[in-house]
This record gives C-alpha cells, sequence and structure tokens, in this order.
C-alpha cells in the first residue's frame, strides 16, 4: 500500500476518532479499516459497566464484517488524545483488539498515525488463539432469523 492511501485511512481513523463516547478516560481512538469493497470507521465508544466497552479497531472490522466485506488490507489506528511524546504503548490496540484482528485480518497491514513503521499481527501477538478448524470453509446462512 502506498504512503497516500495510508495518510488517507490515517485521516479517516481522525476523523472517526472526534464521534468517540469516551467519558471515562477521555481518550478518543479512531480506526479505519480498508477492504476489498472499502473504508469502514469505527471509535471507542465507553460505558459506565467497563467490561461492555469497545475499542475502535473492534467497531470498524465489526462493520466490514457487517457489509460482507472479509478481506481486509490495512487498519490504521489513531489515538488523537496520546501525546506526542507518549511511547508507543499508548497507541498500540489492546488483547481483545489483537485478537480480532488475528482472526479477521490476520494480512493485514497495521498502521499506527503518527508512526512511521508499518506492523503485521505478528509483531503484536506472535502466537494467536486460533482453532484448527477452517472457518471460511463452514457454510453461511445469511437469512435473517435462519437457525
Amino acid at each position: 500500500m502506498d504512503e497516500i492511501k495510508r495518510k488517507e485511512l490515517c485521516e479517516a481513523a481522525r476523523q472517526a476518532a472526534l464521534n468517540s463516547y469516551s467519558p471515562y478516560s477521555n481518550f478518543r481512538v479512531g480506526a479505519a479499516v480498508l477492504g476489498d469493497v472499502g473504508v469502514y470507521v469505527g471509535t471507542n465508544i465507553e460505558n459506565a459497566s467497563f467490561g461492555l466497552t469497545i475499542c475502535a479497531e473492534r467497531t470498524a472490522l465489526a462493520s466490514a464484517i457487517i457489509r460482507g466485506d472479509r478481506n481486509i488490507h490495512a487498519i490504521a489506528i489513531a489515538c488523537i488524545d496520546a501525546s506526542p511524546e507518549s511511547g508507543l504503548s499508548e497507541k498500540l490496540p489492546c488483547g481483545a483488539c489483537r485478537q480480532w484482528m488475528a482472526e479477521l485480518s490476520p494480512k493485514a497491514e497495521i498502521i499506527i498515525c503518527g508512526v512511521e513503521k508499518v506492523f503485521s499481527i505478528d509483531d503484536f501477538l506472535p502466537m494467536p488463539f486460533k482453532l484448527e478448524q477452517d472457518v471460511d470453509s463452514q457454510p453461511h446462512n445469511n437469512r435473517v432469523g435462519a437457525d
């Protein structure tokens, strides 16, 4: 992927972060996912019951999956409230997001906006949990309400 497309994805992620619902952490994050069909954005959405909070990366991946775009090429993550001097660890995806990426976008470039290096999931989660079945070969029934 070229640098222009990476910058466009980061801008989409930054714009998504502006819609964050983060009254508890005041840490807004946006993500933009590039699939075969389009770009899907997500933002973090917090909840007073902290375990119910969802991250930007997962909302963006869910949006792509909902639209049937399962071949994910890249994920850009923008932590717009991280200070420019903060270390890389303040800008990286959490463990749950890493596991989602390992399953739903294992070959995607991971772009941390404001960081020059482009990562892969292997950089963050070298030994992900995997079931040994071929999930893609399982039949999909797309009817609403199907058993």
